[in-house]
This record gives structure tokens, sequence and C-alpha cells, in this order.
């Protein structure tokens, strides 16, 4: 893959990311309602949806890295050990900064 299409691949991405994390502000700034149970489900949700905007949070932290390592030139090789990480990783997984070695 090159590092332009990268680029394209993980601005769409991010994209996406930070438009799901603005709906998931929204959603927890919703107020609580006044009955019980219904006040403990939303609760429920609210953990859910928290675990998910920090998931996303964790995955915009590997773009913003992977975009940093193309502005770089570095872009495609592997943190750890400096050899090149296969194009079709790379595919799968745009944000990674490790080769399947040292992924482990």
């Amino acid at each position: 893959m090159t590092p332009e299409t990268a680029r394209k691949i993980l601005n769409a991405r991010r994209k996406e990311l930070l438009a799901s994390l603005l709906s998931i502000e929204d959603q927890l700034d919703d107020p609580m309602p006044q009955d019980w149970d219904d006040a403990a489900t939303e609760r429920q949700g609210d953990e859910v949806l928290s675990a998910l905007g920090l998931s996303d949070q964790a995955e915009l932290r590997r773009i913003d890295a992977a975009l940093a390592r193309i502005e770089a030139g570095e872009y495609g090789d592997c943190v750890k050990c400096g050899n090149p990480i296969p194009k079709k990783r790379l595919e799968l997984l745009p944000d990674t900064p490790f080769c399947a070695n040292c992924a482990v």
C-alpha cells in the first residue's frame, strides 16, 4: 500500500471516529430519566457508550501516529525492528506500527 493510499484510508476512518465520538458525547450529555428503572438502564447504556468512546479514542491515537509516520517518511516500516511491514498486513491494519513478528 502506498503512503498516499494509506493517508486517504486513515483520514476517512479518522473522520468516522470523530463523528462517532461527537455522537457519544451528545448521548452521554442527555438528562437522566426520573424513573429508577429507566435511570438504571440509562446508566448501563452510558457505560457501554463510555467503553466505545475509549475504544474510538485509542484507535484515533493509532491513526494519528500512523499519519505522523507517513509525514516522516517512515510508514510501512516496523517501529520495533525496522523491517518492512508486508503490504497485506497494512491493507488489513493500516494504522499498525508493527510487523507480524514484533506485534506478538
